[in-house]
């Protein structure tokens, strides 16, 4: 990067912490289902923020979260001390629960639309109305899983 492009900004301890954590996370939303492959590759401008701001981590009382690594092309990784210690762990799982039923109704009341209607009733329907049927079904299933769980779901063979 040019020097002159180059810009300053301060931050406390906590903010800096709040920065670590939000780097991690947004590179482990790019890259985590990545196996770094030439057919699905790591999204390499996450991965270099992240080793950009984990390096920073010792001038801010931080080098316990962060681990340098000279043989894998100079890579800072966060400890398993820093998920440990920091919430990071707790708000993959939050995530992955809210995003598992959210989903899971989506998709499946999606699927319930396509059965109910054939493609000629959707295609009299205003976008509104398929958007208003989409949504219903959707419902219905957001109801059945808060309800039951998956414990009445089950394959049909």
């Amino acid at each position: 990067m040019k020097e002159e492009n180059k810009k300053s900004i301060e931050f406390t301890k906590e903010q800096f912490l709040v920065l670590m954590k939000t780097v991690y996370l947004g590179n482990w939303m790019a890259n985590a289902n990545r196996d770094g492959s030439p057919e699905y590759p790591h999204i390499k401008e996450y991965e270099v923020i992240e080793d950009y701001i984990f390096s920073l981590a010792p001038q801010f009382g931080f080098e316990k979260y962060m681990d340098h690594e000279p043989r894998y092309g100079d890579r800072y990784f966060p400890t398993g001390l820093f998920e440990e210690e920091i919430d990071v762990n707790k708000l993959h799982d939050e995530y992955d629960e809210e995003t598992f039923w959210d989903e899971l109704s989506e998709r499946l009341g999606e699927r319930d639309f396509f059965k109910k209607y054939s493609k000629k009733d959707w295609e009299k329907m205003t976008k509104d109305e398929r958007y208003i049927k989409s949504i219903e079904c959707e419902i219905a299933w957001e109801e059945e899983l808060e309800n039951n769980g998956i414990e009445r779901l089950g394959i049909i063979k």
